[in-house]
């Protein structure tokens, strides 16, 4: 069956990706994130309308977390497909029913169904998420990678901003109104659908000649993928720990107004795109670094949470832990990318996107852990977690004093 897998891209006439692959990327990289920011500013009203409903308190939580929870089960076999039948119609067809399942819950009026619609969703996120990375790696040298998560990391705040404040209106006009966002992959259907092209073969459409250096003979990386899927997940369990928590550690400096905290975290989430451009700067430089920043940035803005006597102290150090958030995203990718052969890249990606959003479940345990043992209050859990952060770079930082650079095979 080995034979069938799919040849990696050779040089010569093979199709190369431009400008208008690089945006259909970006653009269609953002609809997993968007399955959780659409539903920001919805949560209370889904709740109102769903109060009669047994346990509703703790189903509709579910409902918005679920299509994550399928993508931590999932990403690795969707990785799996990929690599033995291809990227392109995977991800043209799973962009098409990520807009049908999104958009599905508009016309229910369960609980119970909405809940099964949205694992439907995780199941397509699962393979855009995936697909998405993978293609990233397939079309673009490590400079042209790099410059293309970059503006991912530019793009996806302001593209969250616009997904939450459509999705406010919408909620106004109807409970489920702003499941009909999610019709924006329609379109993006579309632009795959001409833009999108198969790694691996020539400007005439005709299969590519494999380099003898790659394809299936290669060996899958497995000590690579198990390092990187490791550390993915310690940095997503810290990453989700603001995005979860952070309206609690406002109550504790005395903002408990939602508005007030969503304005206030809006303000400092400008830290993000900054976070972004530093990734651009380091990103060429030796791995460990790059990992002991995010950690660090991250360590010292969670920490600094912790100590915050008010609120905009808090803001301060918030700040400095969004840069970190900007970072983390695009510098764990690239790594990822840079260990992967091409036969093996979306199984390698399929297993980055599980551990990143196995952190998501993961980061609550913790949280809830570092309360019990602290005193139980949220601001002593996010001085733990900032100190895990700490350690983190504390142990990247060793890395790089002792010379041990990143010297494996990079793709």
């Amino acid at each position: 069956m080995a034979d069938q897998a799919i040849a990696a891209p050779a040089s010569g006439d093979v199709r190369k990706a431009g400008i208008a692959q690089a945006i259909i990327l970006v653009i269609s990289g953002f609809l997993p994130i968007l399955a959780i920011v659409s539903l920001t500013p919805a949560v209370p009203t889904i709740l109102d309308h769903f109060k009669d409903v047994a346990n509703a308190s703790l189903l509709v939580p579910v409902l918005v977390s679920a299509p994550g929870l399928a993508i931590a089960i999932l990403a690795p076999f969707a990785g799996m497909l990929v690599d033995r039948f291809g990227r392109r119609r995977l991800l043209v067809w799973s962009t098409f029913f990520y807009g049908i399942a999104g958009s599905l819950p508009y016309f229910l009026d369960s609980l119970h169904a909405v809940i099964a619609s949205r694992l439907l969703l995780g199941v397509t996120e699962a393979a855009i998420l995936t697909i998405v990375n993978t293609l990233i790696a397939d079309y673009y040298d490590a400079k042209g990678r790099r410059r293309v998560l970059m503006i991912q990391g530019l793009a996806g705040p302001a593209m969250a901003s616009g997904v939450i404040a459509l999705s406010g209106l919408l909620t106004t006009l109807s409970w489920n109104g702003m499941f009909l966002i999610y019709l924006i992959a329609l379109p993006i259907f579309m632009g795959m659908h001409f833009m999108i092209f198969e790694p691996g073969k020539t400007v005439s459409g005709a299969p590519a000649a494999k380099p003898a250096d790659e394809g299936p003979a290669l060996p899958f990386p497995t000590r690579a993928v198990a390092l990187y899927g490791v550390v993915t997940l310690f940095a997503s369990t810290l990453y989700y720990v603001f995005i979860i928590q952070g309206g609690l550690a406002f109550r504790e400096v005395g903002v408990d107004n939602p508005a007030r905290v969503g304005s206030l975290i809006a303000l400092a989430s400008l830290g993000v795109p900054v976070g972004a451009l530093i990734f651009g700067w380091i990103g060429k430089r030796t791995l460990s670094l790059q990992i002991f920043c995010f950690f660090a940035f991250l360590g010292v803005g969670l920490a600094g949470i912790g100590l915050a006597p008010d609120y905009k102290s808090m803001m301060v150090v918030l700040v400095i832990q969004q840069m970190g958030a900007g970072m983390t995203i695009p510098i764990l990718i690239a790594w990822a990318q840079s260990k992967l052969p091409f036969a093996h890249r979306g199984r390698g990606m399929g297993i980055w996107a599980s551990c990143f959003f196995l952190g998501q479940f993961t980061s609550p345990f913790f949280v809830a852990g570092a309360k019990s043992v602290t005193g139980g209050t949220v601001q002593a859990a996010f001085l733990t977690m900032g100190i895990a952060a700490l350690i983190g770079a504390a142990i990247a930082l060793l890395v790089l004093a002792k010379g041990k650079a990143d010297t494996g095979i990079r793709y």
